[in-house]
């Protein structure tokens, strides 16, 4: 098994998957896992089947429970078997060549953390794709809270790594959010189902309950895993 399996959740993106494995195969050097998690139902199904069969992708397909679930999911069931679990959005390349590396060197320094690289468009202020080491999946019992389907996943590894004093920012490795945001994708219907006005609030509502109700105790978990 590698060091570091890395999971992307897509729907309706296999095109993404393409582009990602270019700058993939251009810049991973560990011997790092990559892992793309599809929902059944998805109407472009059979064209994520042909690109992971194709370029020797691991695909799995499962019921659609949206993007933090189907991570948390997969991230359960692979993490005993990694020394971390890393994440990217479909739309996320990476371009510093042996970024990888870079990722799994930083959290064996840390022994139990996080680590993120400049993805330029949020650079060190949040974790919008992200490297965990597995020990701390295993203690929590998943990589984001319950309740959370797509945004603030970053703020809860940003505020969890800052609360153990155990999270890195490699500003030097280049991990592209192709974004729309900033100009380098189109607004499709995955976008604005994400940053819908009720969807965006609802996930906010999530991350601020986790915030207020959970996070001393995960944090306890944590901390508990340091000795």
């Amino acid at each position: 098994m590698s060091d570091l399996l890395v999971i992307v959740p897509s729907r309706g993106r296999p095109h993404n998957i393409a582009d990602l494995y270019n700058a993939w195969q251009a810049t991973t050097t560990g011997g790092t896992a990559l892992l793309v998690a599809a929902d059944e139902d998805d109407p472009t199904l059979g064209d994520y089947r042909q690109v992971c069969a194709s370029r020797g992708i691991e695909l799995v397909v499962g019921p659609r429970l949206r993007m933090c679930p189907t991570l948390n999911k997969v991230a359960v069931e692979r993490a005993p078997h990694h020394f971390a679990i890393g994440f990217l959005g479909d739309d996320h390349r990476p371009r510093t060549r042996g970024w990888d590396v870079r990722y799994v060197e930083a959290l064996r320094e840390l022994g139990t953390g996080f680590v993120y690289g400049n993805d330029l468009l949020a650079g060190e202020r949040l974790p919008t794709q992200v490297a965990v080491t597995s020990d701390i999946v295993m203690a929590l019992g998943w990589m984001v809270p319950d309740g959370i389907l797509h945004l603030w996943a970053d703020n809860v590894w940003l505020d969890l790594g800052r609360a153990i004093g155990r999270i890195r920012y490699l500003p030097r490795v280049v991990v592209e959010h192709q974004h729309y945001l900033n100009g380098k994708a189109v607004e499709d219907d995955r976008y604005r189902e994400v940053n819908d006005a009720a969807a965006a609030e609802a996930d906010r509502l999530a991350y601020a309950a986790w915030l207020e109700h959970r996070m001393a105790g995960d944090v306890d978990k944590l901390k508990a895993l340091l000795g």
